[in-house]
């Protein structure tokens, strides 16, 4: 396994070169003067040619892409446009609240889905698997950002228990929490059925029912089992999406969060923070996919990585 995660790492480097290249395009065809906007609306042509000097906007593309990835392998992000902080710094307060509410939205939401989803299964055709499957359906099509508003009109002010903008207690992240989570809940829920349904159909299930074998042992230990590998697949995936998806539930609950701050940066034409932050998505997405291929062997020991 040692030689397979080596393997996969080494495989990340191309796709990160590529990836930060596109960034580094895309980020140059943004509109505005990254200069003027370092140096501010008041000041003068003289100040934005030093402040061009100073980012090094004056040097060529290639050699700007070059500083910028040097600088990146070695953790250094440069500085933002708008409150000349250390982007590294930056983003990693704004890291945690992100990392606060995905994980808690995921716990959530997919503890729930696979109770659902596996009950589902068990009573399929019943009145319990219409009605749950229909208000899965329902979660999957519900917005995040109209949950969040209704969350808000109809709990948190009514009630006053819950805030409804950024994250000064525990508390704080329950609605918050809740919104991320719900369409991903619905979507384990669904899934989770399918595998499990698609699975108890094998010749190895009908098998170990006849030789007599109990239903629960059957249903935990040889379905179960193998219906889990696509959905931990499914689980890499929506968390990778909690992470770097929470632009819209953050910007309802003003959470000061990464998608926040995102949302923050493109306004402001904060390039420097943005290339991070995409980077960052990327970084996570791919880091995520590793340990789903590493949780196979895991869950079955008989995959074998290669």
């Amino acid at each position: 396994m040692l030689t397979y995660v080596i393997r996969r790492i080494l495989e990340m480097i191309p796709v990160l070169l590529v990836v930060s290249l596109l960034v580094f395009g895309f980020i140059k065809l943004l509109p505005g003067d990254p200069a003027r906007i370092y140096a501010g609306p008041d000041a003068t042509q003289a100040a934005i040619e030093a402040a061009r000097v100073h980012l090094g906007l004056n040097q060529s593309l290639p050699m700007q892409y070059w500083h910028w990835l040097s600088g990146l392998v070695q953790g250094n992000l440069g500085i933002t446009y708008r409150t000349q902080q250390s982007v590294s710094k930056v983003v990693g307060e704004s890291f945690m609240p992100t990392l606060y509410l995905a994980v808690a939205g995921f716990l959530w939401s997919v503890i729930l889905g696979l109770l659902v989803g596996v009950f589902s299964a068990l009573k399929r055709g019943k009145w319990q698997d219409w009605t749950l499957m229909s208000i899965a359906i329902g979660g999957i099509s519900l917005p995040p950002f109209w949950l969040g508003l209704l969350l808000i009109q109809f709990v948190a002010m009514p009630f006053g228990i819950f805030s409804v903008s950024g994250f000064n207690k525990p508390s704080d992240i329950v609605l918050p929490a809740f919104t991320l989570g719900a369409s991903v809940a619905a979507v384990m829920a669904r899934f989770t059925r399918s595998a499990f349904l698609e699975v108890a159909q094998e010749d190895y299930v009908r098998t170990a029912k006849s030789k007599g074998l109990r239903e629960k042992l059957v249903t935990w230990k040889h379905i179960m089992r193998n219906a889990l590998i696509p959905v931990v697949t499914m689980l890499g995936l929506q968390f990778g999406f909690l992470l770097g998806g929470s632009i819209v539930v953050e910007s309802v609950f003003s959470w000061p969060g990464l998608g926040w701050l995102l949302i923050q940066s493109i306004q402001t034409q904060d390039q420097p923070v943005i290339q991070a932050l995409v980077m960052l998505f990327v970084l996570e997405f791919i880091v995520i996919n590793l340990l789903v291929d590493l949780l196979y062997a895991v869950i079955n020991p008989a995959i074998r990585l290669k």
